[in-house]
């Protein structure tokens, strides 16, 4: 491989996965804030309203650094990707310009109402506030999906005369059937971001033994959501990506379950090493037949193996996709026995005491952080060898004017200014953490108005 194309997928790599750990928060922390917010209209209980306003404010410094780490990597299209931008311009400027102009907007305008406008707005007008931001901050998330869906499974596009391509279908552009399943599967993922950050904050509460109540609010909001979500990122989000994957990119399929040949009956690999050299995997523990049934519905259907593509169309770092998908499924399966453990015993009454549950619940905490990223990393590595699937290859795709050298040298600067950043934000987090969420009014004690009052009180 090029070391100037090295360079510029490992810049992009570095710059687009540090932004996304905060927008995966905030779209985690959206529908979360809502159901406190109607909780709090709903029972009429302050309770719910004082930790929606906490969980605001996390979502306002996830937001800000979010915003500002998001904005070079729309640079980079121009400055390390321009023979991309030349070429897809056309068709990703829609979405991306849609995704700023409409969602990016309604997301920080109504911020801006729901952080500082309590106590201006009615109740249920702050509410419709969070509302707002809920749907701003997921459909930002759908603009995107859309642009990356495409990269993956081209759709409603038309080839100009000068070889670039250009929307010829507005709908099929934002209804492309994988974009539908991707932004379901992500968002749902997300979700589970939001639930287990919220869990673990309650958790660390009740380890602490401060601010009780609203500790349990945290931890009984996580646990629904969590359960549902992460229900939905297991199986019908999941199962819908997957059967996408095996039908427009059979060898990206192949390459995730690091199935070397073609296989009548093909087993799903739990756990495993690959090796490349012998085109086998090492220490396999597999279920018979399931790749095949989960596939096509028939456990002895034929499933393509990477024998089936020349090299040139493989992905082109089959073990590091392999464990990136290996590594999503895992700790998908494990917040499904960490929220189901946790159901259960809240529904006999002994969640609450049970401290190695709260330390299990604290300790998780970067777990759907690592999965989102590991799921990512399969849709991206899984697209290789090429940046719009059939279209455009890596190869051709980066700034060929724009040296190894040059790109190490924003890499290593944009490292510095994330450090910077991530400093910053631990930072206003953990102040946010210590100070807690706000205690409720102190009934204000009555002006002594008497002689006999004034001498019990001095008394």
């Amino acid at each position: 491989m090029d070391s100037a194309l090295l360079v510029h997928r490992l810049h992009f790599a570095f710059t687009v996965t540090f932004h996304y750990l905060f927008p995966m928060l905030t779209m985690g922390l959206a529908p979360l804030i809502v159901a406190l917010k109607t909780m709090a209209l709903w029972k009429k209980d302050e309770a719910y309203a004082r930790a929606a306003r906490f969980w605001a404010k996390i979502f306002g410094i996830n937001f800000v650094i979010g915003v500002v780490t998001g904005i070079p990597m729309e640079f980079q299209f121009g400055t390390n990707w321009s023979h991309f931008s030349r070429f897809a311009g056309g068709v990703i400027g829609q979405t991306l310009g849609m995704e700023g102009m409409f969602a990016f907007f309604l997301e920080s305008a109504f911020l801006g109402l729901f952080l500082y406008g309590e106590k201006r707005l009615s109740p249920k007008a702050h509410w419709f506030s969070a509302l707002m931001v809920f749907l701003g901050s997921w459909l930002s998330g759908y603009f995107i999906i859309c642009t990356d869906a495409w990269m993956q499974h081209p759709v409603g596009y038309a080839t100009s005369a000068d070889g670039s391509v250009a929307v010829s279908s507005f709908w099929s552009l934002v209804l492309n059937p994988w974009a539908v399943w991707q932004y379901a599967h992500n968002m749902c993922g997300a979700a589970i971001c939001g639930a287990f950050a919220m869990c673990a904050l309650g958790a660390f509460y009740l380890l602490s033994r401060t601010h009780v109540e609203q500790a349990k609010i945290f931890v009984k909001v996580g646990i629904v959501s969590g359960l549902f979500f992460t229900a939905m990122v297991m199986g019908p989000t999941g199962d819908g990506q997957g059967r996408l994957v095996s039908q427009y990119q059979p060898a990206t399929l192949a390459a995730m379950e690091a199935l070397w040949e073609t296989t009548p009956g093909a087993p799903l690999v739990i756990l495993g090493q690959p090796n490349q050299e012998e085109k086998k995997i090492d220490n396999p523990i597999y279920v018979p037949k399931m790749l095949s049934f989960l596939t096509y519905r028939r456990w002895n259907a034929e499933v393509k193996g990477l024998d089936a593509f020349p090299d040139t169309d493989r992905p082109d770092n089959i073990p590091l996709l392999y464990y990136s998908y290996h590594i999503m499924v895992g700790l998908g399966t494990i917040f499904a026995v960490i929220m189901v453990a946790c159901a259960f015993l809240w529904w006999r009454g002994t969640l609450w005491t049970a401290r190695w549950m709260h330390w299990i619940l604290m300790l998780s905490l970067p777990l759907p952080y690592i999965a989102n990223t590991a799921g990512w990393m399969t849709a991206e590595i899984g697209r290789q060898p090429w940046l719009v699937y059939g279209l455009l290859r890596t190869a051709q795709g980066y700034s060929k004017n724009v040296s190894a050298a040059n790109g190490w040298f924003t890499l290593l600067g944009f490292m510095g200014m994330y450090t910077v950043l991530s400093i910053l934000f631990i930072f206003l987090v953990r102040r946010e953490i210590e100070h807690g969420p706000e205690e409720p009014p102190q009934p204000i004690k009555p002006i002594v108005t008497t002689k006999q009052e004034f001498l019990s009180e001095v008394r």
